[in-house]
């Protein structure tokens, strides 16, 4: 399902432990990690394809994460032309993302990389520091993924912390432009 202007509507999942860490997935058989993410299903609210996606790629259930907040807007990125599968070609431009920054309520032995079974998403994950991800996404989601992390940012970091952080002028920015 493509928007009119060629972005596949999808959700992003930011989670956190106890220790404001991010979990972070690596893909099956590829050097890549990401944040758990995946496509708004026709009818599907954001926060039902969330949960959905969740469990899918993770394993965790409503009960094991309490919902912090969301991006107030679609974050866009587009993909490059050679990533595009052959069939979507002239009409796919990449997706269009609503985030949500999710706290961990249970244990890491909760999460299940292996509950999709079908086809699993990740064959490996880890707790990073909140910033660390920006450092290793693939280059075309780095903007999204920036101004996912600043715009969500100010709801589990104090502003002090945040002048604190290298680059924090441009996190506060993209964080409180909106």
């Amino acid at each position: 399902m493509l928007d009119e202007n060629g972005y596949r509507p999808n959700v992003g999942i930011i989670l956190i432990n106890g220790q404001r860490q991010v979990f972070w997935g690596k893909r099956v058989r590829e050097h890549a990690w990401q944040f758990p993410q995946g496509g708004i299903k026709s009818g599907e609210a954001p926060e039902q394809a969330m949960f959905r996606e969740l469990e899918e790629e993770t394993g965790l259930k409503p009960h094991h994460v309490e919902i912090i907040g969301r991006t107030r807007d679609w974050l866009h990125y587009d993909v490059p032309e050679r990533w595009v599968r052959r069939e979507w070609r002239g009409h796919y431009r990449g997706q269009k993302q609503i985030w949500f920054l999710l706290k961990m309520l249970g244990r890491d032995c909760d999460v299940s990389l292996r509950n999709n079974l079908e086809k699993p998403e990740f064959d490996a994950w880890r707790w990073h520091d909140y910033w660390i991800p920006l450092e290793s996404v693939i280059e075309f989601k780095r903007d999204v993924y920036r101004s996912a992390l600043a715009e969500l940012s100010g709801l589990i970091f104090s502003q002090e912390e945040l002048q604190l952080r290298p680059e924090s002028s441009e996190a506060t920015s993209l964080g409180r432009a909106q």
